[in-house]
């Protein structure tokens, strides 16, 4: 919910979600794992997700001149 939450706020539009249930084989929560690519290829974010929404939405609405 708080990637909805981010995108609402950079939109300035809210957001219409439907809730459905649980279909066989969805993952109740799940969580990005990036120790690999920290690992192997020296990665590192360098933005936050809660700057990162804005600047993406920011660029899309420039980039599709919506």
């Amino acid at each position: 919910m708080r990637l909805i939450r981010l995108i609402e706020e950079a939109t300035q539009r809210r957001a219409e979600i439907e809730y459905a249930p649980m279909q066989p084989g969805d993952v109740r929560e799940t969580y990005a794992d990036i120790e690999a690519s920290r690992r192997d290829f020296g990665f590192r974010p360098s933005v936050r997700i809660d700057e990162g929404i804005p600047r993406f939405v920011d660029w899309y609405k420039d980039s599709h001149g919506v």
